[in-house]
């Protein structure tokens, strides 16, 4: 049997701490690389994933000691060459620079240490992101790094520009919370969504996104706004717009939908055709016909009601199709794999509930049975 992939062992090994200990050693005489080896790798292989970066960055910190002051100039002589600025997109950059962002931010003491501190952030995160190191430090002086951050979003690496919207995204995966104001960012997004780089767009998208999950208004509105600014190429604020209101869209909101062009009231006949009954393991084959008036334009999902443990259910919505009505209207087909050993949830036999959702509205409903 394959062995399993394991994210860790990719990104966190002896390889990539060799590589690291020999950057230090040609930045530092002092650096001594095979103890720096030695000792990482001691308990590097029982740690997880961010307990290895964790570690990394205390080793480091025992083997090139001392303040931020007397560190910061060790850390930037060892660093690599940024990553190619001219780039727009999948350019992450090696994790193996994780550590270093989280070593500063431990080593930054005092008011007196954080401008040092985002300038080492500056240089680092164009080696490799530094969204989760700074999160520490906004939280603890919101102002000032808020400020720094507005002057990255001119930066000339795109890599830095991403940090200004990525490092202060109200819900980052995995980061710390920083709590900050909803509306303390827009500015820097403002200047942002014109960003001709992907990698900054969808950062900007992703962040409104999460604005949206607690205040759809300040989201719709701003789009709105950008809508008439004509910073950015229509096609890819068309782009940004669609992925930043995907949450709401989702749940069906009619103001996210109307800015994207979808009428949730638009008048119109649906039929939903399903099987009597599936085989959990097979396929659900769904069909349906819209009709309404020529070249309307429709977005299509459909929420299925999942039976649960207890006799609890739970729905989940799923993409089908965008498009325009024709004079025959559209027809439409699907199949949904019903996955035996699914690694989320487990299916369940009994009655499911299938309902056709056009432009964020429930349109037409019917029940297939599932069969163990």
């Amino acid at each position: 049997m394959a062995e399993a992939f394991s994210l860790k062992d990719q990104l966190f090994n002896i390889e990539n701490t060799r590589y690291v200990a020999g950057l230090f050693a040609a930045a530092s005489p002092s650096f001594d690389a095979k103890a720096f080896e030695a000792d990482v790798m001691a308990r590097l292989l029982d740690l997880e994933l961010k307990e290895r970066i964790n570690w990394i960055a205390e080793q480091l910190s025992q083997h090139v000691p001392g303040p931020l002051a007397k560190v910061a100039p060790v850390i930037i002589a060892a660093l690599p060459p940024p990553l190619d600025p001219s780039l727009r997109d999948d350019d992450f950059g090696d994790f193996i620079f994780a550590p270093l962002g989280e070593w500063v931010t431990a080593l930054t003491q005092d008011d007196n240490d954080l401008p040092l501190a985002l300038d080492v952030l500056e240089v680092l995160t164009q080696r490799f992101s530094m969204e989760f190191a700074i999160r520490p430090l906004l939280k603890r002086w919101p102002d000032q790094v808020l400020a720094r951050i507005a002057d990255w979003a001119a930066h000339g690496h795109y890599h830095v520009r991403r940090l200004a919207s990525e490092g202060t995204r109200p819900r980052l995966p995995w980061g710390l919370a920083v709590n900050l104001p909803l509306t303390a960012p827009l500015p820097i997004l403002d200047r942002l969504h014109g960003d001709p780089t992907r990698f900054v767009t969808r950062s900007v998208a992703n962040h409104l996104n999460d604005i949206a999950k607690k205040d759809p208004q300040i989201v719709i509105d701003r789009l709105t706004d950008w809508q008439g600014q004509g910073k950015q190429a229509p096609k890819e604020l068309d782009w940004i717009t669609s992925h930043a209101l995907r949450g709401l869209v989702k749940a069906g909101d009619p103001r996210a939908l109307r800015l994207l062009g979808y009428d949730p009231d638009l008048e119109l006949t649906a039929q939903l055709d399903l099987p009597a009954r599936v085989r959990i393991g097979e396929k659900l084959m769904l069909s349906c016909t819209l009709k309404g008036a020529n070249g309307a334009r429709v977005l299509v999902d459909y929420a299925l009601t999942f039976q649960r443990a207890g006799g609890k259910t739970s729905t989940k919505v799923f993409k089908w199709k965008t498009g325009a009505l024709g004079g025959d209207g559209l027809a439409l087909q699907k199949s949904h794999p019903l996955k035996a050993q699914a690694s989320t949830f487990t299916l369940m036999p009994g009655a499911h509930r299938v309902t056709l959702m056009v432009n964020g509205q429930p349109r037409a409903r019917g029940e297939v049975e599932f069969l163990a």
